[in-house]
C-alpha cells in the first residue's frame, strides 16, 4: 500500500510542475506583433544570404519584392539626402551586387550601383599579341562610367551613379534581358533595360522613367555622361594613338571626329551616334532619337611610346535626354566589338564610317576596290594574309600597268626630242618666250604631249595613298603571322635597340629596310630616263640635281616613316616596288623602241600639225600676249 501511495503522489507533483511550465511558456510566449517582426527578420535574412550567393557565383539576380520599409528613422534619414530616391536604398538590392550576362562573342557585368557596365569583354581577341592569355577588355576596373544628372522637384542634384539599381533577369527565347530599376517607389523608377542577342556585338539598350513626373523636375532635360579611358591592346603604341579617335554621326548622315590633343572639344547638334574608337576596337552609343545638342570631348594620355603605357586616351560625352509628358524615354544600343569595315556595316547604322578609308577618291577606291578585293582574297579564298598581300599587290599593280606604260612612253618620246629642245635652248637663248613658243610647235608638229609623262603618274597617286589608309585600318590583318613578322598589322621589329633613336623609335623593322632598298633601286632605275626628258628650263630648278638628291632621301624617309607602321603596309610597298620595277624593265627593254619612236616623230613632223587643243591654244595666246606686252615695253 505504501508502495502504491509513492507513485500516486509523484504523479500528482509531476502533473503540478508540467503545468506551472506551460503556464509560463504561455506568459512568456511573443505578442503578434513581435512575431510579425520575427518573421520578416528572417525572411529578409534568407534573401540576403540568396543574394550573397548569386553574386559570388555571378548568376542573375532574381527580382525582389518591394516591402515597406520597417525602419522608419533610417528611412527620414535616406529622405534627407536622396528625397524620393530613399526608397531604392531600402531594397535588399542596395549594396555592391552585380549581374553578368554573356553570349559567345562577350561578357558584360553590370553593377548595382548605377545601373551601368563595369566590365566589358571580348572572348575572340587577345591584347598585344595572340598568346598573350589576355582577353580584350573595353571596360574595367573602374576605366569607365555612366551617370545621369537628376534634378529633382525638390531641388536636389543626385548621381545615379552613386545611387542603387534593382535587377531583374529574363529571357526572351535566346536573347537575356537585364533590367536595372533606380525606384522611388513600388511603380514608381528609372530604368536601363539592356538586351543582349546570341552572337552578337551589339546590345540594345533603353532608357525610360515611369512614374517619375512628381520626383523629377522635368523643367529641363537629364544630362547623360558616359566618359571612358581607352586601354592600350597593342603592341605599337604610337600608332594606337593615332587611330584612337572620338568619332560621331549627326545632322542628316554627316560624320566627323574630335581633333587628336589635349583638351580638344566639339559640340554638335542632332547627334545619332558617339563612337570611342581605338586602333582596332571600339565602344558606341547609338540611339534612334537623335541627341539635340552634345559635348564631346577627347584628351591624349600619352606624349611618346612609353611602353609601360596602361591607358592612351581620355573620352567624354555629354548630352542630354529630352522629357516626353513629365517621362524620359530614348531607346539606344550599345556596340562593343571590333572596328572592322564588314562587321560594322552590317548593322546597318552607318558604324563603318569610324573606319579611317580616306576623303573623296582614296575613301572611294578603298571601299570599292581595296575592301572587297583584298576580302575576297583573303576571306573567300582563304588564303593567308601574307600570301594574300602579295597577289593583292599583282593584281592592283597589273592593272596599273596600262598608266605605267604610257608614262613610260611619254618620257622616251621627251627623251629623242631633247636634242632639238636643247637646240632652240641654245638658239633663243636671250628670248625665253620664243623659246617656248618654239617648243610648243615642236611638241605640236611631232605630236607629242608634254603632260601625257605626268597625267599617268597622277592617276597612279590616289592607289597609292588609298593604300596608306587602307592597311593600318586592315583589321584582318591583326595577330596574323607572315615569314618573320609575327602581327602584319603591327611593326615587324628583328632587332630591339636599348635605346630610342628619334623619329626612328627603340627597335629595327626588316620590311620597311626591304621597301627602302626597293624603291632606291626603282628611283635610280628611272632617274636618268626622267632627266633626259626633261630638260632644263631657264628660271627653274635643276631638276636633275633634285632627282640625285631623292634618290637617296625618299628611302631615307620611307625607312624613318615605315618603321613604326605595320608590316603589312611595308610588304605591300616592298612588293609593289619590285614589281613596278620588274613591269619598267620589260617596257624599257622589250616594248618600246627608241629607234621607232625617233621614225614615228620624224614622219610626225612631215605631216600637217594636228589641231591643237583648247588648252594649248589657251596657252599659245597667252604666250603671244606677253610677248606682244614684252615689247611694247621695251618701246616705251
Amino acid at each position: 500500500m505504501e508502495e502504491k501511495k509513492f507513485d500516486l503522489n509523484s504523479i500528482i507533483g509531476f502533473v503540478l510542475i508540467f503545468g506551472i511550465l506551460i503556464w509560463i511558456m504561455y506568459q512568456n510566449q511573443p505578442s503578434d506583433k513581435e512575431i510579425a517582426a520575427e518573421k520578416a527578420k528572417k525572411e529578409l535574412v534568407a534573401k540576403q544570404e540568396a543574394q550573397a550567393k548569386a553574386d559570388k557565383t555571378k548568376t542573375a539576380v532574381l527580382p525582389v519584392a518591394a516591402a515597406t520599409p520597417g525602419d522608419t528613422v533610417q528611412l527620414a534619414k535616406l529622405q534627407q539626402t536622396l528625397g524620393g530616391f530613399a526608397y531604392s536604398a531600402t531594397l535588399p538590392s542596395a549594396k555592391e551586387g552585380f549581374t553578368t550576362i554573356e553570349n559567345e562573342k562577350m561578357i558584360l557585368k553590370i553593377a548595382n550601383k548605377g545601373g551601368y557596365i563595369v566590365e566589358a569583354k571580348l572572348k575572340e581577341f587577345k591584347r598585344f599579341e595572340k598568346n598573350s592569355g589576355q582577353l580584350i577588355e573595353l571596360i574595367k576596373d573602374n576605366n569607365s562610367n555612366l551617370n545621369i544628372q537628376l534634378q529633382t522637384t525638390d531641388n536636389r542634384t543626385l548621381n545615379s551613379k552613386d545611387l542603387y539599381f534593382e535587377p531583374t533577369l529574363t529571357k526572351n527565347g535566346s536573347d537575356q534581358i537585364l533590367t536595372m530599376r533606380l525606384k522611388a517607389g513600388a511603380n514608381e523608377f528609372l530604368e536601363y533595360k539592356y538586351i543582349l542577342k546570341a552572337n552578337d556585338y551589339l546590345v540594345g539598350f533603353d532608357i525610360r522613367s515611369q512614374g517619375l513626373n512628381k520626383v523629377l523636375n522635368s523643367a529641363k532635360p537629364l544630362d547623360l555622361v558616359w566618359d571612358l579611358k581607352s586601354y592600350r591592346n597593342e603592341k605599337g603604341v604610337s600608332i594606337e594613338k593615332r587611330y584612337a579617335q572620338l568619332e560621331y554621326e549627326y545632322g542628316d548622315e554627316k560624320y566627323s571626329s574630335v581633333s587628336d590633343g589635349v583638351g580638344k572639344e566639339d559640340t554638335p547638334e542632332k547627334v545619332s551616334y558617339i563612337a570611342f574608337k581605338q586602333h582596332f576596337f571600339t565602344a558606341i552609343l547609338a540611339t534612334d532619337k537623335p541627341f539635340e545638342k552634345s559635348k564631346l570631348q577627347s584628351d591624349a594620355l600619352i606624349k611618346d611610346e612609353a611602353i609601360d603605357t596602361i591607358y592612351v586616351k581620355q573620352f567624354r560625352a555629354t548630352v542630354p535626354l529630352a522629357f516626353s509628358n513629365g517621362e524620359v524615354d530614348y531607346k539606344m544600343s550599345w556596340y562593343f566589338g571590333p572596328s572592322d569595315y564588314k562587321t560594322l556595316k552590317s548593322y546597318d547604322k552607318n558604324f563603318e564610317k569610324i573606319i579611317p578609308l580616306g576623303w573623296g577618291i582614296f575613301g572611294w577606291i578603298n571601299k570599292w576596290i581595296f575592301i572587297p578585293l583584298f576580302g575576297f582574297l583573303s576571306s573567300t579564298i582563304g588564303l593567308s594574309l601574307g600570301i594574300a598581300i602579295i597577289i593583292f599587290t599583282i593584281i592592283i599593280k597589273l592593272a596599273m600597268s596600262p598608266i605605267t606604260y604610257k608614262s613610260f612612253l611619254s618620257q622616251a618620246k621627251m627623251k629623242v626630242l631633247r636634242p632639238e629642245i636643247t637646240e632652240l635652248g641654245e638658239k633663243f637663248k636671250k628670248d625665253p618666250m620664243k623659246k617656248q613658243q618654239e617648243t610648243m610647235k615642236l611638241y605640236n608638229k611631232a605630236g607629242v604631249n608634254p603632260m601625257a609623262g605626268c597625267i599617268p603618274a597622277l592617276i597612279q597617286l590616289p592607289f597609292m595613298y588609298a593604300s596608306f589608309q587602307f592597311f593600318p585600318s586592315a583589321f584582318e590583318l591583326r595577330q596574323k603571322s607572315f615569314l618573320w613578322a609575327d602581327d602584319l598589322s603591327s611593326f615587324d621589329a628583328v632587332v630591339q635597340l636599348p635605346f630610342n633613336i628619334p623619329l626612328y623609335g627603340s627597335h629595327i623593322s626588316l620590311f620597311p629596310i626591304l621597301a627602302a632598298i626597293a624603291i632606291f633601286f626603282y628611283m635610280k632605275m628611272t632617274s636618268g630616263d626622267q632627266q633626259m626628258a626633261a630638260p632644263q628650263q631657264e628660271g627653274m630648278p635643276d631638276m636633275a640635281k633634285m632627282m640625285k638628291i631623292m634618290i637617296y632621301v625618299s628611302p631615307l624617309m620611307m625607312l624613318i616613316f615605315f618603321n613604326t607602321y605595320g608590316a603589312g603596309l611595308s610588304l605591300y610597298n616592298f612588293i609593289s616596288n619590285l614589281i613596278t620595277i620588274g613591269i619598267m624593265f620589260v617596257i624599257k627593254n622589250h616594248i618600246v623602241d627608241t629607234d621607232k619612236i625617233h621614225a614615228q616623230i620624224q614622219e610626225n613632223k612631215l605631216k600637217e600639225p594636228k589641231k591643237q587643243s583648247k588648252f594649248q591654244q589657251r596657252l599659245q595666246e597667252v604666250m603671244e600676249q606677253q610677248e606682244a606686252a614684252k615689247k611694247q615695253d621695251k618701246k616705251k
